[in-house]
């Protein structure tokens, strides 16, 4: 998730990150035919602010798509207006996690776009070039876009996303530039898992996709490496902070258990 800064409040609920956020869920939904299920969470609310502080929505499927998990958080009050999509492959296929994160805060974007690996790259040089060479092309379309600059993200933060991530800063000019390179993204990722490449899963046929999955989506949502989970806890409480960190690790809400 790209951090969240105090500002003044944005024009939500229809605002650029708001639009995009929902388009490429609408994509994602019509494309992969997951069925949307109940959450805990239809509406957040905020302990520090009045009103509803944004919602959760969660879609499941069969086969190599999983789950869809959009998140958003939106707190006029200070200026938040943010909204994470995830769609998660199967943990034991070899098909990458989509994720968009579309985030204004004031008159600031930011963005966070990446086809999250299920395999060292560095090792598996067929899944590499099948699975991310086709990015290439918007990814370098979007070092020409005038008025981005880089988002502050760790190294740590960085080894586990793949070196085709794009985490930015944007004016307002520059985030309406960023819809087709989204799209872009997006219009490869369904046509993984519309066709896998063989040579890509041959490749990683004996690595342990569904417990290398589980690892890195700990580590990916874990406090201790993004700073992004304390400021959603004082949001919205240590509980809900903790259900939204574990829907994302594996992909369904939880289930209460029976007394």
């Amino acid at each position: 998730m790209t951090t969240m800064n105090s500002a003044p409040a944005p024009d939500a609920p229809s605002s650029p990150p708001t639009a995009l956020s929902l388009r490429i869920l609408d994509r994602l939904v019509a494309a992969t035919r997951v069925t949307e299920v109940p959450t805990p969470w239809t509406a957040l609310t905020s302990a520090a602010f009045p009103g509803p502080a944004g919602s959760v929505r969660c879609f499941t499927g069969e086969g190599p798509v999983a789950s869809v998990v959009h998140i958003s958080l939106v707190v006029p009050p200070i200026g938040l207006d943010s909204h994470m999509v995830f769609a998660f492959g199967a943990a034991d296929d070899p098909l990458p996690h989509f994720t968009l994160d579309a985030v204004r805060t004031g008159d600031s974007y930011a963005f966070h776009l990446d086809l999250v690996q299920r395999a060292d790259l560095a090792a598996h040089g067929d899944y590499a070039d099948h699975v991310y060479g086709p990015l290439t092309a918007p990814f370098e379309k979007t070092a020409e876009i005038t008025g981005i600059t880089p988002a502050h993200i760790g190294p740590r933060q960085r080894a586990l996303m793949s070196p085709w991530m794009l985490a930015h800063r944007a004016d307002d000019a520059a985030f309406a530039e960023v819809g087709p390179i989204a799209d872009a993204y997006l219009d490869h990722w369904l046509a993984l898992a519309a066709d896998f490449p063989a040579e890509a899963a041959d490749d990683v046929e004996h690595t342990a996709l569904a417990d290398r999955d589980h690892r890195m989506r700990e580590l990916l949502f874990s406090p201790e490496i993004d700073a992004v989970w304390a400021q959603v806890e004082r949001l919205v409480g240590p509980a809900v902070t903790d259900g939204l960190r574990a829907l994302l690790i594996t992909g369904r809400p939880a289930v209460e258990e029976t007394p």
